[in-house]
């Protein structure tokens, strides 16, 4: 059984929490032939009769269904056309945009498999055609809302040509690549790819998800989706420590990385540990100059959803004050049915100034959003 729990009407909004920046929102497509017009006409035949062949080798869809109809989506979700959420701009902007007023939205799609395609050209030809789509269907008709640069970082040369024919494009934030690859992103052969990011002003965005053709869990393939879900924390978890150990940040030191939809309370465990470990295994990483907490600090950003609740919420303010609330930014990973509605996201009442960081500032700073 579904329930809607959230009071949508207009007027019980607090106006505190309007004109947020929202840095998880999930734009879909009506019918996958949408991208159709942005492709060649030889991909747009490879799409139709071939399709994609994505790294998970069990089957074509996702790993595990979602618990719900429409893979994971709020059941109030569903435009009045039927089609799927998050594919209707009208509709997003009545249940998000204009509901609270939202300043600027960063798009995370989730659509077209480009990330984690085998046939590496046909992966870099639909990062082009979503990376035009989000522009067409969804930046242009609303400037509020901002594209993630999509590529696939097994095409080396073309994903570094998309990310530089980007660059100046103010309609374009940041560029995402999915955690989970064929290698940890830290290895030397994905930093040409990161230091295009870093020379052309964008930040890499790591939303939690993708198809490297392992298994989700470091024990194997889980038995339930109950089990996956949370395996995306271990994904992040190892996502940073590659890109910490492998050196990047000290190569690249001008790269910065957002967490998207990764949580983030696990973030000062995992320093700790880090840390400990540099102290008594430095000679193998002599190129690390800082503890690893450090490079976390100075390089990582994290978004809000899904928020972990301790049982007792006032650990949740420690927390923050340790990863740094100038490195938190507040998402609500719309349409799905775990999102965040910024009024009952912290079960503990922010401080004033974390709260104007966090809905605000941070992302606005990062993104240099005017």
């Amino acid at each position: 059984m579904n329930m809607t729990v959230m009071d949508r009407k207009p007027e019980a909004i607090n106006q505190s929490f309007l004109g947020f920046i929202d840095c998880d929102v999930h734009p879909f497509f009506k019918t996958p032939a949408e991208f159709d017009a942005f492709l060649p006409q030889r991909w747009r035949e490879h799409r139709a009769t071939i399709g994609g062949r994505t790294r998970q080798g069990l089957a074509k869809a996702s790993n595990y269904p979602r618990m719900s109809p429409g893979n994971g989506q709020r059941m109030d979700a569903w435009p009045p056309d039927g089609t799927h959420p998050g594919s209707d701009l009208p509709f997003m902007q009545e249940q998000l945009l204009d509901l609270f007023n939202v300043a600027y939205g960063l798009l995370a799609p989730l659509v077209g498999g480009a990330g984690g395609e085998r046939n590496v050209e046909f992966g870099a030809a639909m990062a082009t055609a979503v990376n035009e789509w989000q522009l067409a269907r969804w930046c242009d008709p609303d400037p509020r809302l901002k594209a993630a640069v999509q590529v696939n970082i097994e095409h080396e040369k073309a994903a570094i040509a998309e990310i530089e024919k980007r660059a100046g494009d103010r309609r374009f934030a940041q560029v995402n690549i999915p955690p989970r690859g064929v290698e940890p992103l830290g290895r030397q052969r994905y930093w040409p790819i990161l230091e295009a990011c870093a020379a052309n002003g964008f930040p890499v965005s790591l939303h939690l998800g993708g198809n490297g053709g392992h298994p989700s869990t470091g024990g194997g393939w889980p038995s339930f989706y109950h089990e996956e879900h949370p395996s995306y924390v271990q994904s992040m978890q190892t996502l940073v420590t590659s890109l910490v150990c492998e050196g990047v940040f000290e190569h690249i030191p001008n790269l910065k990385v957002v967490l998207v939809e990764g949580g983030f309370a696990w973030l000062p465990a995992l320093c700790w540990r880090l840390d400990k470990a540099w102290k008594r295994l430095h000679a193998e990483v002599p190129f690390l100059k800082q503890k690893p907490s450090e490079y976390v600090r100075q390089h990582i950003w994290v978004t809000t959803q899904p928020i972990e609740e301790p049982e007792r919420p006032r650990d949740m303010l420690s927390t923050l004050e340790w990863i740094g609330v100038d490195r938190v930014m507040f998402s609500t990973d719309y349409p799905h049915w775990d999102q965040d509605d910024p009024r009952f996201a912290f079960k503990v009442p922010l401080p004033e100034e974390w709260r104007r960081k966090i809905y605000h500032e941070n992302a606005r700073a990062l993104y240099g959003l005017d």
